[in-house]
């Protein structure tokens, strides 16, 4: 038996939450998806915080990322994880439809373990999540914990 692992998606897009959803449930890897609309949420539910002070602690195991939102863009957020000694380590896949050249350099320079361009086809979309989610959730191999 695999043992799932959680995945926080960070997306203000209510349709790409629910096209991601779709995508995941065919691996039943939806019911461990964590959706949050953008990086100041993923940053409470990251440290505790906020409406997350009372879950269960443990980092998930990939955050998949948009750069576009409110508040906190994932840019930014993306900084504040990597600046964080406790979340350092978690994958981040930058899951974005910018296909600007600044921000793919930033995001590598940042620290993001990918970036992909969201597909503008619904197919083509659900193909991506799929595989983003067999790989992160349940192939990848993280560090041992302290």
């Amino acid at each position: 038996m695999i043992e799932l692992k959680t995945i926080l998606l960070v997306e203000d897009n209510p349709h790409d939450v629910e096209l991601t959803l779709e995508a995941l449930t065919e691996y039943n890897l939806a019911n461990n998806l964590v959706s949050v609309s953008n990086g100041v949420q993923a940053m409470a539910y990251l440290c505790c915080e906020g409406e997350f002070e009372g879950r269960n602690t443990g980092n998930p195991a990939v955050i998949l990322l948009d750069i576009k939102m409110p508040f906190m863009d994932g840019i930014e957020t993306l900084e504040a994880i990597r600046k964080n000694k406790k979340l350092k380590h978690i994958p981040v896949v930058m899951l974005t439809s910018s296909r600007e050249d600044p921000d793919l350099k930033k995001c590598y320079t940042l620290g993001a373990n990918a970036y992909v361009v969201k597909p503008v086809h619904f197919r083509e979309f659900m193909e991506a999540v799929k595989h983003i989610g067999i790989f992160w959730a349940v192939l990848n191999e993280p560090p041992a914990k302290n």
